[in-house]
């Protein structure tokens, strides 16, 4: 089948079993081949490939509601709504979105990116279409990583009291981003084990209703005995004690089995789990035989092998400079401890975790958790280390407020993948956490511009006694640079003076100070000395600093990768209005609005926030400040 050609999913209805095996091959097969280019998450979509073909057959999008949750396994949904002939594009700029998007199609009708999601927002649906008199399925699928989720057991608990025909199907791959952990991921995997309790109950009940005439009466008086089988037949039963009915575990790879689910789960009144067996990466051998996720998301590859097309020589990924700096730390201080939120390999943690296994505690998709986890062990004398993505830690907001900051814990924040993210898109980019960090009572906040100063962040982080710290860093790679040897504490709150200049000063940090060197140099040419300083703190600030530099009215230039609202900049001036200065100052980083995917440095042409950008404003930034000292 030419998949270019298919608009919607109507078609479906129309195979066999057959037909929808060889076309869940030509599937897999455009996937491997798209995704070797643009990269993106292949294991996820490799998994999920019969299950969407079934789902989309059995019901009617849009008009029945299907919500991915998380939103990885949404590549085969995109090619049944039409959207083929844009994979090429896939996660590049202004291309097609990783995730499902609204404005793509009318068959998206939840956005997602962080996971447990859908179960709120399917109930939320499906208390609309009731209030609105409608008749239409509302099916959320979400993976057994995501269902550890505290908000998708808080959605479970509501959905099961008010009982709403809600079709939740659980896609059970044994693997979130990495191996699932916890005492649900063990439930399920003994349900994976029991066989069909429903099926076994129906078949014992006609069984009963057949023994000539008592049979009816006998049916009835064991109803309590066959009730309680179901601990027996599938331990725990957790879903039919939240209220659901549960159909399961079913074959995801099998049509036959699915349909056959679907069909029933549609015909049961209330709420029904579907609970679908399938395997990540299925359909390619390197993906099947990856026990460690690593092709969960992936770059381009070569297909026939597998192997990974990465750049030559490159500097080692910011994460793994951290996660070397930690097992350093870790080795000459016995209190030290890492959580992470199911992110081992993201964060890189794998050395960290085969040298201190006892030392290593991924909690799951369980962000608010692991804060608060991490408080709780610094109560007791611990040095807990959260290794976390920045678009992660926005999920345990609260918790960073009433559970860390506000009894001021010693608890060490790794923010990852802080700043522009890319391919990931608007729902990844690391750009807020300043803006909710900044203002939190106890707070230190900073970034390093290179490897070498990152080590010495690490261990300023781990040596400090005062209260929360937090260290972000970007997504990639770093510089390359040297790496000292011996690892020191950086003086809390102090800047560092990278170029010196007399006309100007632009404060910076991170991934923004190589584009203000740039700048600073180009200017020099043109007879304009700009001081650039490492504003390495973002919390506090180097008051020091700033009182001399406002003190002799140069003008300044915030610049940063990060909103503008509530950021570095709005500290800045902050500082002079509190101090009743009245120098120049102009701010350059993100806008009012979510950033979508592409590259880095193609989403920072966007914005504007380009060494060519700092030149033009520096420019304007030092007439303006001429002609205020004039008129004074």
């Amino acid at each position: 089948m030419d998949l270019t050609k298919i608009q919607n999913p109507s078609f479906l209805k129309e195979l066999t079993p057959e037909q929808l095996e060889v076309l869940a091959a030509e599937i897999r097969q455009f996937l491997i081949e798209k995704l070797s280019v643009t990269g993106g998450h292949l294991g996820a979509n490799l998994g999920v490939v019969e299950l969407t073909l079934a789902l989309h057959k059995h019901f009617n999008s849009p008009t029945d509601k299907l919500l991915f949750d998380v939103g990885h396994q949404s590549y085969i949904h995109k090619i049944l709504t039409g959207r083929t002939d844009q994979f090429d594009t896939l996660r590049q700029y202004k291309g097609l979105c990783g995730f499902p998007k609204m404005i793509e199609s009318e068959h998206d009708v939840w956005e997602t990116g962080h996971s447990s999601t859908s179960l709120s927002a399917a109930m939320g649906m499906a208390i609309a279409r009731d209030m609105k008199k409608e008749d239409h399925a509302v099916i959320p699928i979400i993976g057994d990583g995501a269902l550890t989720g505290g908000m998708a057991l808080e959605a479970l608990n509501h959905i099961g009291h008010e009982k709403r025909d809600i079709t939740v199907i659980l896609n059970d791959n044994e693997m979130s981003i990495a191996g699932n952990v916890g005492a649900l991921h063990n439930a399920l995997g003994r349900m994976r084990s029991a066989g069909k309790y429903k099926r076994v109950k129906d078949e014992l009940e006609l069984l009963l209703k057949k023994i000539p005439a008592v049979g009816g009466k006998i049916a009835q008086t064991a109803e309590r005995i066959k009730d309680s089988m179901k601990y027996f037949m599938v331990p725990g039963m957790l879903f039919e004690e939240f209220g659901f009915t549960y159909f399961g575990p079913v074959d995801g790879h099998d049509f036959k089995n699915l349909e056959e689910n679907l069909k029933y789960a549609s015909k049961t009144k209330g709420p029904v789990i579907v609970h679908v067996i399938t395997q990540k990466g299925k359909g390619y051998s390197p993906a099947e035989l990856d026990e460690k996720d690593k092709w969960h998301g992936v770059g381009p590859y070569k297909i026939d092998s597998g192997e990974k097309i990465k750049p030559v020589d490159a500097a080692p990924a910011w994460s793994q400079v951290v996660s070397d700096a930690l097992e350093l730390e870790a080795a000459d201080d016995d209190r030290i401890a890492v959580i992470t939120p199911a992110m081992i390999l993201g964060s890189k943690l794998e050395k960290f975790q085969a040298r201190f296994p006892d030392r290593l505690h991924d909690v799951g998709i369980a962000e608010q958790h692991a804060v608060t986890l991490s408080a709780g062990m610094a109560t007791q004398g611990m040095k807990p280390f959260l290794a976390i993505y920045s678009t992660f830690l926005q999920r345990a907001y609260d918790q960073l407020v009433h559970d860390v900051c506000r009894q001021n814990l010693n608890v060490a924040f790794g923010i990852d993948r802080a700043g522009l993210v890319g391919a990931d898109g608007e729902t990844h980019q690391g750009v807020f956490d300043i803006a909710f960090l900044r203002h939190l009572p106890n707070m230190v906040l900073m970034m390093p511009k290179d490897e070498n100063e990152c080590q010495h962040m690490v261990h300023t982080a781990m040596a400090y006694n005062d209260g929360p710290i937090a260290l972000r860093f970007p997504r990639g790679n770093g510089l390359g640079v040297k790496m000292d040897e011996k690892r020191e504490c950086l003086p809390i709150g102090s800047w560092e003076v990278l170029k010196q200049g007399t006309d100007a000063v632009i404060l910076t940090f991170g991934t923004t100070i190589g584009m203000a060197m740039e700048a600073s140099d180009l200017l020099k040419k043109q007879g304009i000395h700009v001081e650039v300083v490492n504003a390495r703190f973002i919390k506090p600030l180097d008051e020091n600093l700033l009182h001399e530099r406002m003190g002799r009215h140069l003008p300044i230039l915030t610049v940063e990768e990060a909103v503008l609202q509530g950021g570095f900049g709005s500290a800045v001036l902050e500082f002079a209005e509190e101090h009743d200065y009245k120098p120049s100052i102009r701010r350059m980083g993100l806008p009012d609005r979510f950033i979508e995917h592409g590259s880095v440095k193609e989403l920072l042409n966007e914005v504007h926030l380009t060494k060519e950008q700092i030149i033009l404003e520096m420019k304007e930034l030092i007439s303006e400040s001429n002609d205020k000292q004039k008129r004074a």
